[in-house]
């Protein structure tokens, strides 16, 4: 029996509804219970297309960590040199 969308086969491979990718972003947003659903989801295999939301997620966040240690370690060599010059 078809779904909605049109999606006869396993129910691993099944598509999420764009509905679904909000909830789960939504989701994923609150402070402790997204990061335990965000570990949940991305090592889950039941459903590969929410797990491999899940895991663009990890994706997203190691990217930002990096992006925040460039800035504080570039700020922390310029804050010095700036305002040391106003002495």
């Amino acid at each position: 029996m078809m779904d909605k969308y049109g999606y006869d086969g396993p129910v691993q491979f099944k598509p999420l509804s764009p509905w679904t990718y909000f909830w789960l972003t939504v989701l994923y947003s609150i402070p402790l219970i997204g990061l335990i659903f965000l570990i949940v989801f991305s090592v889950d295999s039941s459903n590969i297309n929410r797990r491999n939301h899940a895991r663009s997620y990890w994706c997203v966040y190691v990217i930002v960590l990096i992006l925040l240690a460039v800035l504080i370690f570039s700020g922390a060599i310029v804050f010095p040199t700036i305002f040391g010059s106003f002495r």
